[in-house]
């Protein structure tokens, strides 16, 4: 007999045994899951924070040049460059110019799509920056650009 059950004990896993080794598993993923989701969004959000920038910079560039930001409510008209072309992989860009007041004044805003998706951060020609949508924050306005936590 002694050599029947050890000969059953080199045979396998038991059913047990790969339950709870199923467990173990589903758990991890439970757990590394949403951390990972997390990890690529936070890892979004600078590609679109680095377009704004750079969207600012050539809308200051124009100003330079023409004295103002653009012609009518178009920014920085034949620039060469254009905000319909998006350079980030997960935002897209609009141009708001106040091209009839005596002030010229420009907001960009950039919306998160895919990975960042639900994240809309805004820059105006003062420099202020704001995030008005921010993922896992209800009613997000703050008047700084929210990368990983609710708070400026």
């Amino acid at each position: 007999m002694n050599v029947m059950s050890s000969q059953r004990r080199g045979a396998g896993f038991t059913l047990i045994e790969a339950m709870v080794t199923v467990a173990v598993i589903g758990l991890l993923t439970a757990i590394a899951l949403p951390v990972y989701t997390d990890y690529i969004r936070r890892g979004a959000i600078p590609d679109g924070l680095n377009a704004l920038a750079a969207f600012q910079v050539k809308m200051e560039q124009y100003f330079q040049d023409n004295r103002r930001y653009g012609v009518g409510v178009e920014c920085a008209t034949g620039a060469g460059w254009t905000f319909a072309g998006s350079p980030s992989k997960y935002f897209s860009f609009a141009c708001d110019n106040d091209g009839t007041s005596a002030l010229p004044h420009y907001v960009i805003t950039a919306t998160g799509s895919g990975a960042a998706a639900g994240h809309v951060y805004t820059i105006d020609s003062a420099n202020n920056k704001s995030t008005t949508g921010f993922k896992g924050v209800a009613q997000a306005d703050k008047h700084c650009w929210l990368m990983s936590g609710s708070e400026c």
